[in-house]
């Protein structure tokens, strides 16, 4: 309970001077990355868990039922997509683990099941998909440890905004990387991410929700347009790794976003142009290895795809907002 709430003597802006409350927005605008970021970063995994799912039934290579996410950093956000993560069902405690220094600083997690260590060779050898939720001054460190330890299937998702993509690409010497890039501008609705203090319950809150939506979003804060289709493409490469047809990959996904009941639906070139489509003959044969950089530094048939689908973009919506609807409080009212 807020002891504060409608005190406003006691409140954070009461002790600012006129030239100080101009940067108040700076609040709304760290509430509104660390939602929307985690919230993003744990529709990728739920995406990537159902195609995992999916490709151990359609083929008898995948390595392991279970898909591994490694935590790079104990501190804000490292512990509140943790939180987040634990709270879904479908994400089991032996499938997290975290790298931090002070591991000892962790016990909460430690207590469910969560392995957390201080080795990041260790833990890129080990994760399907590998956050980065390190402090700019400490990722040329973490990328020199990481490089040459990670294996090609492993997706590196970076929280560390200030570091350029290609910049960060060739500190790691791994190109399946994907980086989000957010823009905020202070406005008025911008205080709806103000409004809970528990991660939990914010993503619970329908306006929150909605606002964070990565193709519709509001409350000041937007999301490179290239980011949905550079998951997609993400997917895509599972599909790829495991050798799976490009007419199994495409139905997969039409599956994944239940684009079966809508007037429009993927194929083939939704996701390269014609003269690569042309190339895949065989039904067999798998979609080409995608590049995630381009992905997310050029314009591709996805994205401009999706851009010119309102349909499409309402099915990828529709799965964003169900990965959070049976969202549960985390165990014993983690503290912030």
């Amino acid at each position: 309970m807020d002891l504060t709430f409608n005190l406003n003597s006691l409140g954070f802006e009461a002790g600012l001077i006129d030239g100080e409350k101009e940067w108040t927005f700076l609040r709304s605008r760290s509430a509104a990355l660390t939602v929307s970021g985690c919230g993003h970063a744990v529709f990728l995994c739920r995406l990537a868990t159902i195609v995992r799912g999916k490709l151990r039934h359609l083929t008898s290579k995948s390595r392991h039922p279970g898909l591994n996410l490694g935590i790079t950093g104990g501190g804000h956000i490292g512990k509140q997509l943790t939180k987040v993560l634990l709270s879904l069902p479908g994400f089991k405690p032996s499938n997290i683990s975290i790298s931090t220094r002070r591991p000892e600083t962790l016990q909460e997690f430690s207590k469910s099941g969560v392995e957390c260590y201080f080795d990041n060779r260790r833990l890129a050898a080990w994760a399907d998909i590998l956050f980065l939720c390190v402090l700019p001054s400490h990722l040329p460190r973490v990328c020199a440890e990481l490089h040459s330890q990670l294996p090609a299937h492993c997706l590196v998702y970076s929280f560390t905004t200030a570091v350029p993509l290609h910049r960060l690409a060739r500190l790691l010497g791994h190109s399946f990387v994907l980086k989000p890039h957010y823009d905020f501008v202070a406005c008025d609705s911008a205080l709806m991410w103000l409004r809970h203090s528990q991660m939990m319950t914010a993503l619970k809150d329908e306006e929150v929700l909605t606002a964070s939506c990565p193709l519709s979003m509001s409350g000041g804060l937007s999301l490179d347009q290239r980011w949905v289709p550079a998951v997609l493409y993400s997917l895509l490469n599972m599909c790829t790794a495991e050798r799976l047809g490009f007419n199994q990959a495409v139905q997969l996904l039409n599956e994944l976003f239940q684009t079966k009941h809508s007037s429009e639906t993927f194929t083939c070139q939704s996701f390269v142009n014609s003269s690569c489509a042309a190339t895949l003959t065989d039904s067999g044969e798998p979609f080409p290895w995608i590049n995630l950089i381009d992905a997310q530094t050029k314009q591709t048939p996805l994205s401009s795809c999706l851009m010119g689908s309102k349909v499409l973009q309402d099915c990828i919506s529709a799965v964003y907002y169900k990965t959070f609807s049976s969202m549960s409080p985390a165990k014993n009212e983690m503290q912030e």
